[in-house]
């Protein structure tokens, strides 16, 4: 069976969808079979980037290790059985035909509430949620108090995680390993800096999620999305002097995939 690794977080611009594609792809590097699903279906970044992969090294006359991309099937209403749900059968159709074929599916969420990033949650073996190194992303795993330093209650994100723990529980299958990813962290020593480490460590043995170095702010992610690129593909592409910045965010990827520990996986790229 497929390992499950959902990206998670019910507020835009953490940085999902490029968490999603370097995962992905650099499990691809690896020789793994990665099959992705994008369940924002309005935006659809994470299927966009992918579609731009594909025709940039149909363009370029290139062929770079590519996760499989696939949609959720169109139903005909009258053929869902009675009493179960259209949107629920969609997606663990999708989700069971890349299991048969995929050691990875990895679920790009959207950043909002929805029932098919209930489902997700659900099934997610692996559970990625970035999260931007702010108080204003934070109050949607917990509240805190005016100083920023005391957990007052978890919020509405924790309390959907924990019921898709709740829900594999009754199910008898493993739980959840979530991995909160700390994303454009600043490169100084700063007291909000502090004061979240703090926050994280104090809440993340409160309501049970691990934390993993995320990507720092760099306009070399939205240079790369037209051509649907990742950090790993630049050499490929004859980028042969990589800069101490690019450098240095090829390291920070390769620390999130050895803090992820998933299955079979060494950051061996």
């Amino acid at each position: 069976m497929a390992h499950i690794i959902v990206v998670g977080n019910e507020k835009g611009g953490a940085g999902k969808s490029t968490v999603s594609m370097h995962v992905a792809t650099a499990l691809a590097r690896m020789g793994h079979r990665v099959g992705t699903l994008d369940l924002d279906l309005r935006q659809k970044t994470l299927g966009r980037y992918i579609a731009n992969r594909m025709a940039f090294m149909k363009s370029a006359g290139l062929e770079l290790p590519t996760p499989d991309y696939a949609e959720l099937p169109n139903l005909d209403p009258a053929s869902v059985p009675t009493g179960a749900n259209l949107q629920d059968l969609r997606l663990s159709m999708a989700v069971e035909e890349l299991h048969k074929v995929c050691d990875f599916v990895l679920i790009d969420c959207p950043g909002s509430h929805t029932r098919h990033s209930r489902m997700a949650h659900a099934m997610s073996d692996t559970l990625i949620t970035p999260l931007n190194d702010s108080f204003v992303d934070f109050d949607l795993l917990a509240q805190v108090d005016a100083e920023g330093e005391e957990i007052v209650q978890p919020s509405v994100y924790s309390e959907m995680v924990w019921s898709a723990r709740q829900t594999r529980a009754q199910a008898g299958v493993d739980p959840i390993d979530w991995v909160v990813v700390r994303n454009r962290l600043g490169t100084t020593a700063m007291i909000n800096k502090e004061k979240m480490q703090r926050a994280l460590e104090k809440l993340a043995g409160r309501i049970g999620f691990r934390t993993a170095p995320g990507f720092s702010e760099r306009v070399v992610f939205r240079e790369l999305f037209p051509r649907g690129l990742t950090l790993l593909d630049l050499r490929d592409v004859g980028v042969t002097s990589l800069s101490m910045s690019n450098l240095a965010a090829r390291q920070e990827l390769r620390d999130m995939i050895k803090a992820l520990n998933l299955p079979g996986v060494t950051a061996d790229f």
